[in-house]
């Protein structure tokens, strides 16, 4: 499971991006990006964070180690920033750590990037309907010499609308726009990983997210979505082995 810690000291806002996350301190002594359940994007963003990142790991890629991170309204105080007393005041309460990389930079075409791991990432990018590591945005880091994926939570696109889990099974990936496109061979690494992944594998990871970021949103009633933490934990394994299943309608 995820560990469990309290934030002690909010840093600096992270303007970059549109949910307005953070840098925190915790009482474990390290430092975090932390997203908010109270953003705009909502819990769901959170919960693909958590998911997806457990799969890249699996899959033997670079990404920050997370953790479930209480948030008390007193944390803000001293952000003169009415937006930002609004966003912390809307998320007292556990949010999404992200491990913070000091001195990490943003991935550019000139840091040479090895065909396992481009087609490992590209792969991974497929099954899981990321939408969000282009040219314009790579959600990609440099840190130690080694590639880091960070920012999935634009990943799982059918927890926003649930339907046929056939539709998300067999729906085609755009690789045209994926950052790492070109030196990628994503049927290669499908090959090589697709094995680690089975029902109980995908359960562990799911097991991760905590039950109240499962529950319905009363506010965006939706028939489809999973009644409860129990329900939606397996139909999040469901939809995931059924793409899977399925690679041969998207892989390129």
């Amino acid at each position: 499971m995820l560990p469990r810690i309290t934030a002690t000291a909010y840093l600096t806002p992270l303007r970059e991006g549109g949910s307005l996350p953070a840098i925190m301190e915790a009482d474990d002594l390290g430092t975090y990006v932390v997203k908010f359940t109270g953003a705009g994007q909502g819990v769901k963003a959170l919960v693909a964070e958590i998911i997806v990142a457990g799969l890249a790991r699996r899959a033997g890629l670079h990404t920050p180690e997370l953790a479930l991170i209480e948030v008390a309204a007193e944390v803000g105080r001293t952000e003169p920033d009415d937006e930002i007393q609004q966003l912390i005041k809307a998320s007292v309460g556990v949010n999404l750590a992200v491990d913070y990389l000091p001195g990490s930079v943003g991935y550019d075409r000139n840091f040479d990037v090895d065909r396992e791991t481009s087609s490992a990432l590209v792969w991974l990018d497929a099954w899981t309907a990321n939408v969000d590591r282009s040219l314009r945005n790579t959600n990609l880091l440099v840190w130690h010499r080694r590639l880091w994926a960070i920012d999935h939570g634009a990943c799982l696109r059918f927890h926003h609308a649930w339907g046929r889990p056939e539709a998300f099974a067999e729906s085609p990936y755009n690789y045209g726009d994926h950052v790492l496109s070109g030196r990628a061979r994503p049927r290669e690494a499908h090959d090589r990983l697709a094995g680690r992944f089975d029902a109980a594998t995908l359960d562990a990871v799911i097991a991760d997210v905590p039950d109240a970021w499962l529950l319905p949103d009363p506010e965006r009633p939706d028939p489809g979505t999973p009644p409860d933490p129990g329900t939606a934990r397996i139909a999040y394994r469901d939809y995931l082995l059924g793409r899977l299943e399925a690679a041969e309608r998207w892989l390129r």
